[in-house]
């Protein structure tokens, strides 16, 4: 792992803040799409165009790995890359929408958690919970901490709630390339892996699943869902580490 290819250049932060200032945009705009009755697809296929047309940006997804849609969208029991499709949202489906483009160059990573129609009281609490715990893991990040320390944080979030952590898929290094190392683990021991510096750049982005967390990939290759069929929720920053602590590079515009 070469410490210095994961630290950017001031210039290099900048045109990532771009990116993934424009990356949450697109999620600010879908907001009010989510509703019972609308496809993935058609969410999809909105989010392609306003990242084309009005952001005049790349949707990076498309052709990564073969992958032919701009977002994933990983309903109820999704864990992560789920495909868009044609199936409709129910009323009271959970969704996480991931979506990432690029803007000169630079990635831009984010994703977050919506609601079709009013959720159950569970899937509202491991929606919240989840939250808390990006949070929780994103507040640690300064100079001289450790990815181990940021992935404590998080852990104790998911387990005081009484939630599991996917240990399978991670954060990771972001910036001309779209995963770099490092890789992010969302559980950890304090003190332990990577000394955090200041100019690296990496998502955080833990999902955690309302029962167990095993979890299998469906046929298609790319779907993760959880093996149990229990909900699952993730959200994604995009984080710089700054001089004396953080930025995240992709705030959304309402500031939740």
């Amino acid at each position: 792992m070469n410490n210095n290819r994961m630290i950017k250049t001031p210039e290099g932060i900048s045109k990532a803040r771009i990116a993934g200032k424009l990356a949450a945009r697109v999620l600010h705009m879908i907001t009010p799409y989510v509703v019972p009755g609308v496809t993935t697809n058609e969410l999809d296929r909105i989010c392609h165009d306003f990242i084309v047309n009005e952001l005049k940006a790349i949707p990076a997804n498309i052709g990564y790995h073969g992958y032919e849609k701009t977002t994933c969208t990983s309903v109820n029991h999704v864990i992560c890359h789920g495909i868009p499709s044609d199936k409709a949202l129910k009323k009271g489906d959970i969704v996480n929408i991931d979506v990432a483009l690029i803007k000169d160059g630079w990635y831009g990573d984010t994703s977050r958690m919506y609601y079709a129609g009013e959720p159950g009281i569970l899937a509202r609490r491991l929606t919240d919970t989840t939250y808390e715990a990006m949070m929780a893991g994103i507040e640690v990040v300064r100079p001289g901490a450790t990815l181990g320390d940021v992935g404590y944080a998080i852990a104790a979030v998911a387990k005081r709630d009484g939630f599991s952590i996917v240990e399978e898929y991670c954060g990771h290094g972001i910036g001309m390339g779209y995963h770099e190392d490092p890789q992010v683990l969302h559980y950890g021991e304090k003190g332990r892996g990577l000394v955090l510096q200041e100019g690296m750049l990496f998502t955080i982005e833990p999902m955690l699943n309302a029962g167990k967390k095993q979890n299998k990939v469906l046929p298609d290759g790319w779907t993760v869902v959880t093996k149990d069929h229990s909900l699952s929720a993730q959200w994604e920053h995009m984080v710089a580490v700054t001089k004396d602590g953080y930025e995240i590079l992709t705030p959304w515009p309402e500031h939740d």
